[in-house]
């Protein structure tokens, strides 16, 4: 029996609304993830990341697995409790990092050996062992199978290699996560932008049966209208009673087009990313409050908002906080558009609800698209 139960509440085309339960409570679904990726979401509480909408946070194995070290973890109770974060934690597996910031890596049948991006020490990663610190020492809700990540533009003969060993890696997973009662198990579809191999990697995982299932190798270089011809076939691959996680996505134009293709779940580094540089993501499109535009702009930016980040301070303070270096700013941008994203798939749940996504998702494209003239401008 699996630990995990997914709802479908409503649906509008190929978009759906409803609920993943997991033992640790519930994810409305589609789910924006902000990312906890060293036991932190950056520059917020774990009350702040919860006030802004969040059911879910999720976990990075490469970072965690370097520091603390999923021993020390372990013996200090679990990621949860390091952190003081009650609700569902979803782990990636660490592959992706291990491409892009590892010194020294390198791939085979068994493993995949690299050296930390922090001190050179070598680490080996095979597939039980991403299981085991993410099941046993991390303690999360929802485990992500080992996967090769390659970045695009990539060979279809590079893709097809890449995506063959990840579904060979997804059954030595599922063989070493076994019969666990309160955790769930997520596949990895993928296969770049090539459509055979996509179905062909979603053949070979639903063949072994998993929880949920994650559309990988995606935002990783091939841009947005690429990435979208893809979720124009891929998610209808997988099986549409288990959650289609889109990994790593992404800018809100992004999410908004991939939920109206039936994609439930997403993550990105943007929101708090995006707040230590300065930028706010807004129903507009994304501001730079470092423009001097702002500097007598008594405005919030966003008065209709339950987040005071988003409600309370003028845009004129958050541009002399930003210009300043003043660490509030950083905090505060933060949280408004972790904020802003939550109350994004919250809107979008409505919409689909409503059943009126489409008109939600013009409009969306319509008001980015102006912002973006008039910044360019």
């Amino acid at each position: 029996m699996s630990a995990l139960s997914f709802r479908v509440d409503a649906r509008d085309g190929a978009a759906r609304t409803g609920v993943i339960a997991t033992a640790r409570g519930e994810i409305r679904t589609p789910a924006f993830m902000p990312l906890g990726t060293s036991a932190t979401v950056k520059a917020l509480t774990v009350e702040q990341v919860r006030a802004a909408g969040a059911d879910i946070i999720l976990g990075n194995t490469y970072h965690l697995m370097l520091r603390p070290g999923p021993e020390r973890l372990a013996r200090l109770g679990g990621l949860h409790k390091f952190m003081r974060w009650d609700g569902p934690i979803l782990t990636d597996s660490g592959g992706f990092q291990v491409m892009s910031l590892s010194q020294i890596s390198k791939v085979t049948e068994e493993a995949v050996t690299f050296q930390s991006h922090i001190d050179g020490a070598r680490h080996v990663l095979t597939p039980e062992r991403s299981i085991e610190i993410q099941a046993d020492l991390i303690g999360s809700d929802i485990i992500m199978q080992l996967d090769e990540c390659v970045a695009w533009p990539a060979e279809e003969r590079r893709a097809a290699e890449a995506m063959r060993l990840s579904a060979r890696w997804a059954s030595r997973c599922k063989a070493a996560f076994g019969t666990r009662q309160r955790q769930a198990l997520f596949g990895i579809q993928k296969g770049a932008l090539f459509e055979p191999l996509r179905r062909e990697s979603a053949e070979r995982l639903i063949e072994l049966g998993f929880d949920g299932y994650a559309l990988g190798g995606l935002a990783v270089g091939e841009g947005h209208q690429a990435m979208c011809e893809v979720l124009d076939f891929a998610p209808a691959m997988l099986p549409a009673d288990r959650p289609r996680y889109l990994m790593g996505v992404g800018k809100p134009i992004d999410i908004v087009e991939a939920v109206w293709r039936g994609v439930d779940m997403f993550d990105c580094v943007l929101p708090t990313r995006s707040g230590r540089h300065g930028q706010a993501w807004t129903w507009d499109g994304a501001v730079n409050l470092k423009n001097a535009r702002f500097a007598e702009d008594a405005a919030p930016l966003d008065p209709e908002s339950d987040c005071p980040a988003s409600r309370d301070y003028s845009k004129a303070y958050l541009h002399h906080l930003v210009k300043s270096g003043e660490i509030l700013g950083q905090v505060l941008l933060s949280w408004h558009n972790v904020a802003f994203f939550e109350t994004l798939m919250a809107q979008l749940r409505a919409a689909i609800a409503e059943g009126r996504l489409d008109a939600f998702r013009r409009e969306f494209r319509a008001n980015a698209a102006a912002e973006a003239e008039a910044s360019a401008t």
